[in-house]
């Protein structure tokens, strides 16, 4: 693979592969970094590429994808802490960019039918979910708060989670 075949990968790829980012991280500005971090890993890794068809140098090219995400998210939150600990902030799209990665992820769309699949929960799992995943407390008050053990809410979120993310693919398996 040369560079050529690299830049009609990144005509072809680019914008899929921002709303495949903006998906799974819900932030325009991360999902801009790893589609750009994935070409640059295309690049230095082009001579790595075995296939042959547009079909397997997209199959490598969402390969790369999928391990920077999971790269993405071992060190997000180490990241974040360090960046404010030094006072430093990572460039930042413009209103207009972020607005782009946002309508071309349909994040909009899929924040309301999350919001929709979550008001559908049962109450107690509905509960759950809120206090450990929008409000961020650890599993222990979590149960305290619901006046269950800890495994009961570790379950309770864990059935909530898995309910919408095996609706949300449906969904989109089916469109």
């Amino acid at each position: 693979m040369d560079a050529d075949d690299i830049g009609r990968l990144y005509g072809l790829h680019a914008r899929g592969l921002v709303a495949f980012f903006a998906r799974r991280t819900f932030d325009p500005q991360v999902a801009s970094e790893l589609m750009a971090e994935t070409f640059a890993a295309a690049v230095a890794d082009r001579r790595a590429f075995r296939g042959s068809g547009d079909d397997a140098a997209a199959g490598w090219l969402y390969g790369i994808a999928r391990h920077q995400l999971s790269g993405w998210y071992r060190r997000a939150a180490v990241e974040r802490r360090m960046l404010g600990k030094l006072g430093l902030e990572p460039p930042v799209l413009s209103d207009v960019e972020y607005e782009r990665v946002e309508e071309l992820a349909g994040l909009a769309e899929l924040r309301a039918r999350v919001a929709a699949l979550v008001g559908d929960l049962p109450p107690e799992s509905r509960e759950a979910l809120r206090l450990r995943v929008l409000e961020e407390r650890p599993y222990p008050e979590v149960a305290a708060a619901l006046g269950i053990a800890e495994p009961a809410a570790r379950a309770r979120v864990s059935r909530a989670l898995r309910g919408l993310a095996a609706e949300l693919e449906s969904e989109r398996n089916a469109a």
